[in-house]
């Protein structure tokens, strides 16, 4: 009992960590036009430096971050929400890792720049990987293959939250039902995003040009060229901040089972199965 609980507090941190990052990325959109700021992960997360024990904090994230990694993996590897074997459970179970491999790297950044000085500049490593991708053989075309899976993801994050999926690990309490509407709305513009940076990832791919692939803030500035683009810039941006508050929701509320020894022993024997 008392492993699992450690476990579930790892979690719960992580998912904590990971809605802090999100609000921190929706106020750098809301307020771009004043402090010029590009809503992305890493941008948000240098943000803090600004502030009082601003390396401690960020050195916090990068923590949490590891923590909401070792979470994903213990999804992703060792089934521990029961999706199972079967074509749609491997495809949400690889779709984690995924997710893992990201806040990887995202947590060094936070810990870079938590332990020294300055750090760079913020932005996204989507171009990148973009780069890596397209140096490979056949890399144009794996980047296509890249982008239409994000943009699936996108897709699947949309409905995850007008089907209200999310429900099934989170049990919001009947006195706060509100938050269930946030987390709705947090989760389908996080989608919209995600959708958004599938395609520039694609398109990346078409061109043959790394540079048009692009993460959060390309995909913002993408959204707000499109007819009533200020008004969708706005909607979007507030939803990536509900999003964050979903995090926060899922790191009081979520049902968490920390993988047990037979889980370990059989992802250690045999990954994805």
């Amino acid at each position: 009992m008392p492993q699992e609980f450690r476990f579930e507090m790892l979690a719960k941190f992580g998912y904590a960590a990971r809605g802090v990052v999100f609000l921190l990325v929706a106020a750098l959109a809301l307020f771009s036009s004043f402090g010029g700021g590009r809503p992305e992960s890493k941008s948000a997360i240098s943000s803090l430096l600004d502030q009082p024990f601003g390396k401690v904090w960020v050195g916090i994230i990068g923590i949490g971050l590891f923590c909401f990694v070792a979470w994903r993996l213990a999804q992703a590897l060792a089934d521990s929400d029961g999706h199972g074997s079967d074509a749609k459970g491997m495809v949400i179970r690889a779709s984690l890792l995924g997710s893992a491999v990201t806040y990887v790297g995202l947590g060094i950044y936070a810990i870079g720049l938590s332990v020294f000085s300055g750090g760079g500049g913020g932005g996204s490593g989507e171009k990148g990987l973009a780069t890596w991708i397209m140096s490979q053989p056949f890399g144009s075309y794996l980047a296509i293959i890249a982008g239409i899976g994000l943009f699936a993801g996108g897709v699947v994050t949309m409905i995850k939250g007008l089907t209200r999926k999310f429900e099934k690990y989170i049990s919001i309490p009947s006195n706060a039902s509100w938050l269930t509407y946030v987390c709705v709305y947090g989760l389908v513009a996080r989608g919209v995003v995600f959708a958004v940076v599938g395609i520039l990832f694609a398109y990346a791919g078409f061109k043959v040009d790394p540079d048009q692939a692009g993460g959060m803030a390309d995909a913002m500035d993408w959204l707000s060229e499109l007819p009533g683009g200020a008004t969708i810039f706005i909607v979007i941006a507030a939803g990536l901040a509900a999003f964050g508050i979903y995090n926060l929701v899922a790191a009081r509320y979520r049902t968490v089972r920390g993988p047990s020894m037979a889980d370990v022993k059989r992802t250690v024997s045999r990954p994805f199965n």
